[in-house]
C-alpha cells in the first residue's frame, strides 16, 4: 500500500520548521505553519494512497495551519480534508464558522477556501484527503458539511472513524492472489461510502446557520462592490480577496441570489450613475460613463436605457425639468 513515513527526527533544529512545511505541502497542499517553538518542534507523518483517498496519520507538537488566499489563487484542484483528532481537541475556522472538535468527532475542511486550523496540545490526527468529484458522486453539495463537527463515536460515524484508524494503524496485508493496489482501491471506496453515509444522515443539520453565514458573506461582498464602483480594477478576484473568500465561493453566493457578480456590479454602477445625473451641475455624461467603468458613452447609454427605459440625456433633462417646474411654483 506504499506507506510513506516522514519525520523531523533526523533534521537539525534550525531546519525543522522549513522541512515540516514542505512535508505538509506535499501531503495535503500549501499552508502557512505557525510553531510554538520551531527549534524544538517534532513531528511525524505516515501516509498511504487508497485509490481516491489519501490517508495519513499526523503526530506533532502544538501547531497552527492557515490556508491563505495566496495559496489558493494558483490552484485548480478542489479537495477536502476530513480530520479525526485522537488525543486533543482542534479549533477550526472557515466560511465564517468557528468550531471546536474534540476527540471522538471529525470535521470536513474545504481546501479551496481560506481556513485556520490549530491545536494547543500535542496531537495525533487521522486525516483523509479526497477530491471533490469522489464525494460529489455520492453526496449532493459536499460544501454544506464543511466546518461542522460530526459524531465519530456512534452509529455510522463510529464505523467510519474506526475503519480509518484501523487501516492507518494496522496496514493490513493483502490476501493471497490479490494485489496491494486492488485492496487499496476497495478500502478507499469503503471509506468514502461510510463518510458519505455519515454526512448524508445529518444532511439537515445546521441548515439555517449555514444559510445565515452565506447571507452574511453575500452582504459583505455587495458592500465591497458598492464602495468600489469607480475602481477600474474591480473584479470577482479583487472582491473575493477583499472578503477573504475564494472566487468560486463568491460566484456561488451570487448564484444563490439569481444573479452573477458582473451583473450586480453593472447594476450598481448604473444606479450610481443615475444618482449623479440627478445632481445639479454634475459631470458630463461621458465623464460619468468613464468614471464607472463603461468603455464609452454609447455603451453606457445603451445599458442605461435597457435598465431604466430612458437615455442618460433624456433622464437628466426630465430631472432638470421637474426641478425647474417645482422651483417656479
Amino acid at each position: 500500500m506504499g506507506l510513506i513515513t516522514q519525520s523531523t527526527q533526523d533534521v537539525s533544529p534550525p531546519k525543522r520548521a522549513g522541512r515540516w512545511s514542505e512535508v505538509i505541502s506535499e501531503a495535503y497542499f500549501p499552508l502557512h505553519l505557525s510553531f510554538r517553538d520551531p527549534a524544538r518542534f517534532s513531528g511525524q507523518l505516515e501516509r498511504q494512497r487508497l485509490g481516491q483517498v489519501s490517508l495519513s496519520r499526523l503526530r506533532t507538537e502544538p501547531m497552527q495551519y492557515e490556508r491563505r488566499p495566496g495559496h489558493i489563487s494558483g490552484s485548480s484542484d478542489e479537495e477536502y480534508l476530513i480530520t479525526i483528532p485522537r488525543v486533543a481537541p482542534v479549533e477550526f475556522n472557515q466560511l465564517g464558522r468557528e468550531v471546536r472538535c474534540d476527540p471522538g468527532g471529525f470535521i470536513l475542511e474545504r481546501g479551496d477556501e481560506p481556513y485556520r486550523f490549530s491545536y494547543a496540545d500535542a496531537n495525533d490526527l487521522c486525516v483523509l484527503k479526497v477530491a471533490r468529484p469522489a464525494l460529489s458522486e455520492k453526496l449532493r453539495d459536499p460544501d454544506r458539511f464543511c466546518a461542522h463537527v460530526f459524531n465519530g463515536r456512534e452509529g455510522m460515524g463510529g464505523l467510519f472513524t474506526t475503519m480509518a484508524r484501523r487501516v492507518m494503524q494496522d496496514a493490513p496485508l493483502a490476501p493471497a492472489g490479490a494485489s496491494d493496489e486492488s485492496i487499496s482501491r476497495v478500502l478507499g471506496r469503503h471509506l468514502i461510502e461510510l463518510l458519505c453515509l455519515t454526512l448524508d444522515a445529518q444532511s439537515d443539520r445546521d441548515t439555517g446557520a449555514r444559510s445565515a453565514v452565506r447571507a452574511a458573506h453575500l452582504r459583505r461582498a455587495q458592500e465591497v462592490i458598492r464602495l468600489r464602483l469607480s475602481d477600474g480594477d474591480l473584479s470577482p478576484e479583487t472582491i473575493a480577496e477583499a472578503c477573504g473568500i475564494s472566487k468560486r465561493y463568491l460566484h456561488e453566493l451570487f448564484s444563490d441570489a439569481n444573479c452573477t457578480v458582473s451583473q450586480y456590479i453593472r447594476e450598481q454602477r448604473l444606479i450610481a450613475a443615475r444618482e449623479l445625473l440627478e445632481l445639479p451641475g454634475s459631470l458630463a455624461i461621458a465623464e460619468i460613463a468613464y468614471r464607472f467603468g463603461f468603455s464609452d458613452q454609447a455603451q453606457f447609454s445603451r445599458l442605461f436605457k435597457a435598465a431604466f427605459n430612458d437615455t442618460p440625456s433624456g433622464y437628466r433633462a426630465r430631472v432638470r425639468e421637474r426641478a425647474a417646474t417645482g422651483a417656479g411654483r
